[in-house]
């Protein structure tokens, strides 16, 4: 089976040296790529902006920067996999204009004007096939539940993965994470504190739970 992850910040250029972005380091795509490929999966990995390498040879990566050039990566491959996990934190807004030149100080102000940039998940929800599982991941800082349900309904995903900015170890940058997985069949599954390593497995688990098919663990 094949398997498409997203993990990673994307940057929205300002000038040639700034940008707009956000504090994932892509650990959690990245363990969750490690471990499909542990488990048999065929694996493509569209990364952000990480720090990160990969290590197992079943991993295809595709690196891109913005969000626009991760919308296009994973149209490209989309059609063809059996299972997607949406991890990347993705931009929602992108500069209008973007300068050519390093903006210089000596203006009172600067407007950046913001246009919203497209939606992943809910684009590739919109031609799911039937027997197509997608994951998504939420990281919320308020009405966690509640957030992570609307989205995955209006995305249509199979299940989300929730983690909370208000949990101690849990977010960008951490080594572990704490997360609550919920399925469209209405199931909740609250874990403990773990190593995203562990969180990878447990999430893998649950996805072959819910397919058809699993490849055998290499």
């Amino acid at each position: 089976m094949k398997v498409l992850i997203t993990a990673g910040a994307t940057y929205e250029r300002i000038d040639p040296v700034r940008f707009i972005g956000n504090y994932s380091t892509g650990k959690m795509g990245f363990a969750l790529a490690e471990t499909c490929a542990e488990h048999g999966f065929e694996v493509v990995l569209i990364a952000g902006k990480v720090n990160l390498q990969t290590q197992h040879a079943g991993i295809q990566r595709i690196d891109v920067e913005s969000a626009e050039e991760m919308y296009n990566a994973v149209m490209e491959n989309f059609t063809d996999c059996d299972i997607a996990i949406w991890c990347a934190a993705v931009a929602d807004f992108t500069p209008e204009k973007v300068y050519s030149e390093k903006v210089k100080r000596g203006q009172d102000d600067l407007i950046i004007r913001l246009k919203p940039t497209k939606d992943i998940a809910a684009a590739a929800g919109k031609i799911k096939r039937e027997n197509q599982i997608l994951i998504g991941f939420a990281l919320e800082t308020n009405n966690e539940e509640l957030n992570a349900l609307s989205k995955m309904q209006r995305k249509n995903l199979d299940m989300i993965v929730l983690n909370s900015l208000k949990d101690s170890g849990a977010g960008f940058g951490c080594d572990t994470n704490k997360v609550t997985v919920f399925k469209k069949n209405g199931e909740k599954i609250s874990l403990p504190l773990m190593s995203k390593k562990e969180v990878a497995e447990e999430v893998v688990k649950e996805i072959e739970n819910i397919s058809t098919f699993a490849p055998k663990k290499k």
